[in-house]
């Protein structure tokens, strides 16, 4: 199961169920227990051609299995800040968040690693964790989990949760040190459209951000990312506009249909999207018109934030149809 994005609450409790709770050695002591087992194939060398048991820096981006994940998360977050990415090849999300991730890494110059994990063929990895959602990543610091959100968060929140994390860490992990000497990683030039749409999401002038994106949509149509960002920028303007008591005043009234919304809005973010969807489908069953092709279209741009194989978006759009026909 997928999250749009990952709130503010939570973000924190993953974090507080991870930290100091999660035995990191354990998944070690499972993969040594079959003794009589042959060893795991080689691993290929990375993508850009560091091996399997290169130093720290070597690579920016990893693939790390059950029988990998000591060596290549554990003991190299005591000198570097490792960076789990939870990931499975049908999950939308994460072919959105991924090549986020992996780009930054590589900006990184070795400050910190990527380690990619497919939970479809390492789930025991995922369990140890107890990601309840996918894309779920986890920053793990001197052999133990420090922090962690789920989501495809933006890129902006992305680079600021990095930074945070770096300088925490910086005089207790002397990788993180040693690369920002040598120079930091590789430059990549930016889009100055997308750097002034990422300006605007962080100092909260959501709209400034929308026409950002809106503009580079009038050039390229087909620019998938700006696509992306432009949905998450309207839905978390309209998530954060709605007020703590949306919910109750749309409870009280069904009839009014912008409270409705409000709180639908409200109840994704607050990672309850069935009770969301259900809301507004039976705005649809109750309305008619105008009133009832508001509520479909605000239903159908919330399913956009999710994986379309979700299987609470697939039964809200059995619904739906059922409401509509």
């Amino acid at each position: 199961m997928t999250h749009p994005r990952g709130s503010a609450s939570k973000t924190a409790a993953l974090s507080a169920a991870l930290s100091g709770a999660v035995d990191l050695s354990a998944l070690k002591a499972r993969a040594e227990a079959p003794q009589k087992q042959p060893p795991a194939p080689p691993r290929a060398p990375s993508a850009d051609g560091a091996a399997p048991g290169a130093p720290a820096t070597a690579g920016a981006v990893i693939d790390v299995t059950e029988a990998t994940f000591q060596a290549d998360v554990v003991e190299r977050s005591l000198q570097q800040l490792v960076v789990v990415d939870l990931w499975a090849e049908w999950c939308g999300p994460c072919k959105q968040l991924s090549p986020v991730l992996e780009r930054l890494a590589a900006e990184s110059g070795g400050a910190w690693v990527l380690a990619k994990v497919d939970v479809d063929a390492n789930p025991r990895i995922a369990q140890l964790f107890g990601a309840q959602s996918i894309p779920t990543v986890i920053a793990i610091g001197g052999g133990q989990p420090v922090d962690a959100f789920s989501g495809a968060l933006p890129e902006p929140e992305i680079r600021k949760w990095l930074g945070s994390l770096l300088d925490a860490l910086r005089d207790r992990l002397p990788g993180i040190k040693a690369a920002e000497q040598n120079g930091g990683g590789v430059e990549v030039p930016e889009d100055p459209r997308f750097t002034e749409a990422e300006e605007a999401f962080e100092r909260g002038d959501f709209a400034a951000a929308q026409s950002a994106y809106e503009r580079i949509l009038d050039v390229e149509p087909a620019n998938e990312e700006a696509k992306t960002a432009l949905a998450q920028v309207k839905f978390t303007a309209r998530a954060e506009a709605a007020g703590p008591d949306a919910i109750a005043k749309a409870d009280a009234d069904p009839a009014d249909l912008d409270a409705q919304l409000a709180a639908a809005d409200l109840e994704v973010a607050g990672q309850q999207p069935e009770a969301g969807f259900a809301r507004l489908i039976a705005a649809v069953r109750r309305t008619a018109g105008d009133d009832r092709n508001k509520a479909r279209e605000h239903l159908v741009a919330l399913f956009e934030l999710f994986d379309p194989a979700d299987e609470r978006v697939m039964k809200a759009r059995r619904d739906l149809a059922s409401a509509l026909y």
